[in-house]
């Protein structure tokens, strides 16, 4: 085969990272099963935990490829990938820095969990060059971000990052889910550790938890060392599901791609909606970066109702769109940030970041537009009978 910076993303998608069935030539790749393996007269001394079972490692090779690395590692969440992550780039006595606005079970493990290690950090008082770099200190180690930002798909500028990294001797990582590889490669601006819940787009059919992680083999060589003894690898059985979800993803987030933007662009001209966030529209604050650094918008939105329409009142109208806490399945789900991923902060720190009580996110999927609209119409007519008349 040739080799996969050669190859087009959905051959990728589709061949690269096979484990091949030289038994009886099967079309797809097989499942080991097994926990335990031999460990005299081979190659590799195989065991679930080190993340190097046939599945493990070929599914590795996938990961790797698409996000334009040299090597990739599965884990059992996304949570997994991220802790891993930090605590094999960060010790006590150093400091990170991020953005204010984070996926909330990495909010909550930096908060909750860095004190314990004597590990400082900042967040960011925004998203542009001169916020992170204030926020820089002498023992600084890691700077991470998440682009477009949960839920109101801000952006970030992955060159400066990756810049202002390098400049400082500090390991760049990124949170790269809702983009996914087909949208973004965080790599190729120079971006070291690109993280994934791999639940989402990679598994696309809101039936898998799982984590990926790619990088350089250095970098995954750090990250492996202090893996292999925290024990979040992701069973052989979910590893395989995993890859047959990928078969499929550029063709499904592509296609949620088309629908966002459809949705975006319908929903910014109703009269019940106050303001949409989606960095494929021309009037978004970030469209010009986002046009540079993304081949596509991603499949996430979010919209604010106006003040008259109860936002739980109309997700529970809703008959199609599933209110739902996860996202990025072939179903299109909604749910309100203010109650769900942002709601440790109190009223006042939502506020503060733009995150208003009727803000919801949308993640679009691949249904008919024409349903879409249907759906949220009828939900409308429900709840705001006298706004329509």
């Amino acid at each position: 085969m040739a080799k996969s910076e050669k190859l087009g993303v959905n051959t990728i998608c589709t061949h690269v990272g096979e484990v091949k069935d030289e038994q009886f030539k099967g079309a797809i790749s097989p499942l080991f099963m097994s926990s335990s393996y031999a460990y005299e007269n081979v190659d590799v001394k195989r065991y679930p935990r080190y993340f190097n079972t046939p599945n493990q490692e070929a599914l590795g090779k996938k990961i790797a490829a698409l996000e334009h690395t040299e090597a990739g590692m599965i884990f059992g969440s996304g949570m997994a990938a991220v802790s891993h992550c930090l605590l094999a780039f960060l010790q006590k006595g150093d400091h990170i820095v991020l953005p204010k606005t984070l996926y909330g079970g990495t909010y909550n493990f930096i908060v909750e969990e860095f004190g314990k290690f004597g590990i400082e950090y900042t967040f960011a008082n925004g998203f542009k060059e001169e916020n992170f770099r204030e926020a820089l200190q002498k023992n600084t180690k890691v700077i991470y971000v998440e682009t477009p930002s949960n839920p109101l798909m801000l952006i970030t500028d992955l060159g400066m990052i990756a810049k202002l990294a390098k400049e400082h001797n500090l390991v760049s990582m990124i949170d790269n889910t809702f983009a996914s590889p087909i949208n973004q490669n965080p790599a190729n601006f120079g971006i070291d550790i690109m993280i994934h819940s791999a639940t989402k787009y990679m598994g696309g059919h809101s039936d898998i938890c799982a984590g990926a992680v790619a990088a350089s083999k250095e970098h995954m060589l750090r990250i492996w060392n202090l893996s292999k003894n925290m024990g979040g690898s992701l069973s052989d059985y979910t590893v395989w599901l995993l890859e047959r979800s990928l078969k499929t993803m550029a063709l499904r987030v592509k296609a949620q791609n088309r629908n966002a933007k459809k949705m975006a662009k319908w929903l910014q001209k109703h009269p019940l909606v106050n303001k949409v966030h989606y960095p494929g529209l021309k009037d978004h604050p970030d469209y010009q970066l986002a046009k540079k650094q993304m081949k596509g918008y991603s499949g996430m939105l979010s919209f604010e109702l106006v003040s008259s329409v109860d936002a739980n009142a109309f997700m529970q109208a809703l008959q199609l769109i599933k209110q739902s806490m996860s996202l990025a399945g072939v179903e299109s789900t909604i749910l309100s940030p203010a109650k769900t991923s942002h709601s440790l902060l109190t009223a006042e720190e939502r506020t503060h970041q733009g995150i208003s009580d009727g803000l919801l996110r949308f993640s679009v999927g691949i249904e008919e537009k024409k349903d879409l609209i249907a759906d949220i119409e009828q939900a409308f007519k429900v709840v705001a009978k006298e706004e329509l008349v």
